[in-house]
């Protein structure tokens, strides 16, 4: 049986992407002062060199502090902070310092200035290769110069988003993970 489709506007049409993986991107000012913002859109780029991409806006405190600092980390949340990852992309660094506000803790990255998120379960440090405006957002390039993960999850080369409950956005303040499980968390 064929089923009738539905027009979705093109403006909307991201959402039939979804669900995307949420990911804290850790980044600081020139000066060292921590910050991380929530995003979905991240992704693998390359594998030589090991590249990903993430999509911020340039409305973004967290944009203005990539740019200069020329690094950022990728840090994988679960389920269990939920509440927090979604708080940290509802507020901007430039008025609070989430850190603390939040109850996550910044800690020192391995080879990269942008603070990890220690409360994550894996982390990606990134070094800025290249920005592109991409319409409304800019797409930061980073070479992954340090990748590391909790080894409850990363087995036999691979990293099960199942068993960690990994945070996946449907869409707005709606959430589910690989195994089926959804949540919301109040207003986007």
């Amino acid at each position: 049986m064929i089923r009738m489709k539905i027009e979705v506007e093109p403006e909307r049409s991201y959402r039939l992407l979804y669900p995307r993986q949420i990911v804290l991107v850790g980044c600081c000012s020139p000066d060292g002062k921590p910050n991380a913002l929530t995003i979905a859109w991240s992704m693998p780029l390359s594998m030589s060199p090991p590249l990903v991409g993430i999509s911020v806006s340039p409305k973004r405190y967290s944009h203005s502090l990539i740019e200069r600092t020329g690094d950022f980390t990728v840090n994988i949340p679960t389920m269990d902070i939920l509440e927090k990852v979604h708080v940290f992309g509802t507020v901007s660094g430039r008025n609070v310092d989430k850190f603390a506000s939040l109850g996550l803790t910044a800690e020192k990255a391995r080879a990269v200035k942008s603070p990890i998120v220690r409360e994550c379960v894996a982390h990606l440090e990134c070094r800025l290769t290249e920005s592109l405006t991409t319409g409304d957002h800019t797409l930061f390039i980073g070479e992954v110069v340090a990748a590391y993960a909790d080894d409850r999850f990363f087995r036999n080369g691979k990293f099960d988003p199942r068993i960690f409950r990994g945070i996946y956005q449907v869409g707005g303040a709606d959430y589910t993970t690989l195994s089926g499980e959804t949540t919301g968390v109040g207003k986007y």
